[in-house]
């Protein structure tokens, strides 16, 4: 089989392992109705290919962080550099080149009270060949994080979505847990590989077997801890993906953002600071399929007064604070 041909399995295993990021084989292969050799061969081919990650992520508000959307205007010649140098940092995510290929817009995330403006407001418009700058708070996030674009889809069944859903996370229990410096150990391994194996986080963190997977459970239920997928938009026959940004009506932003995450098409939706304070993801089959989205569904929006869009011509960098090798970079929108 081609690593450009997928069906119904490999989506419905990238479905599987969003719901539970960690679970064996061996509980997919029973409710995927397969042999766990099957889905082992299946995993280890998209993933050996390109065409599948779990990321083991934290959530920022967790961990004490601020997320800022940065959009940087460039000279021609210079996006992609820039994009690139973005890419670079550990702080960085989502580093993308928009438009007409004059933009680099990027997610990155600063802890809570530090001099957040170091990256936005003085070494961008330092750059050479940049001309403008600007940058937006992440105020509330609609969909994103652990709810991915896949759980959108059919790729299951209600049935099996129950079967293999992970624990729902219970945040009222109070203030999460200190993440300390052996956690950071944990989680840099897991950034790489969410499926790690526990002799690797032992070795990385110095703790036995049994304490890895105690402390893997305690920062997974209360939601410091999350696992994302990242697949090959080809696997879902998605090909267009565009950043749109709206202006709303500060008294409907909340259920303006609401009803934009429920949108199918949509992979992420927040709300932002500035004069367009509403942005998502929009992933579409074709570029039809956009002019009928924003034709549609966003005109049914009654409280949106103006919108920009901005489609992503490369991405640089996926989810997650490290830089994956251009060869094995999959395309999933943000």
């Amino acid at each position: 089989m081609e690593s450009d041909v997928y069906d119904d399995l490999d989506r419905a295993l990238v479905h599987a392992l969003q719901l539970d990021g960690r679970a064996p084989f061996s509980r997919f292969a029973e409710v995927l109705g397969v042999s766990d050799q099957t889905v082992a061969r299946r995993y280890t081919r998209l993933r050996t290919t390109g065409a599948l990650r779990v990321l083991g992520l934290t959530d920022p508000a967790a961990v004490g962080e601020v997320v800022w959307l940065v959009r940087v205007r460039c000279l021609p010649d210079a996006a992609l550099p820039v994009a690139e140098a973005l890419a670079r940092r550990a702080d960085t995510s989502w580093v993308h080149v928009l438009s007409d290929g004059t933009e680099v817009a990027a997610a990155t995330r600063v802890a809570s009270g530090r001099d957040s403006d170091a990256l936005l407001l003085r070494k961008l418009p330092q750059t050479p060949r940049v001309v403008g700058v600007s940058a937006h708070c992440v105020l509330h996030e609609y969909y994103g994080g652990e709810q991915n674009l896949v759980n959108k889809s059919d790729a299951l069944t209600a049935e099996q979505i129950r079967r293999l859903r992970a624990p729902v996370v219970d945040r009222s229990k109070g203030p999460r847990g200190p993440v300390s410096a052996e956690d950071r150990k944990l989680l840099d391994v897991l950034a790489r590989d969410g499926r790690a194996p526990l002799a690797e986080l032992a070795a990385a963190t110095g703790w036995s077997q049994s304490t890895v997977r105690r402390r893997l459970a305690d920062l997974r239920a209360d939601g410091t801890l999350y696992f994302d997928v990242v697949y090959t938009n080809r696997m879902f026959r998605q090909t267009v993906t565009t950043t749109i940004w709206l202006s709303v009506r500060p008294s409907e932003l909340a259920a303006t953002g609401q009803r934009l995450a429920d949108h199918p098409e949509v992979a992420f939706a927040c709300a932002t600071t500035g004069t367009k304070n509403l942005m998502a993801s929009v992933v579409c089959a074709d570029v039809p399929a956009l002019y009928t989205y924003l034709t549609t569904r966003i005109a049914e929006l009654p409280s949106v007064r103006d919108m920009e869009t901005s489609p992503i011509l490369r991405r640089i960098k996926g989810p997650g604070p490290l830089l994956t090798p251009p060869s094995q970079v999959p395309w999933r929108a943000s």
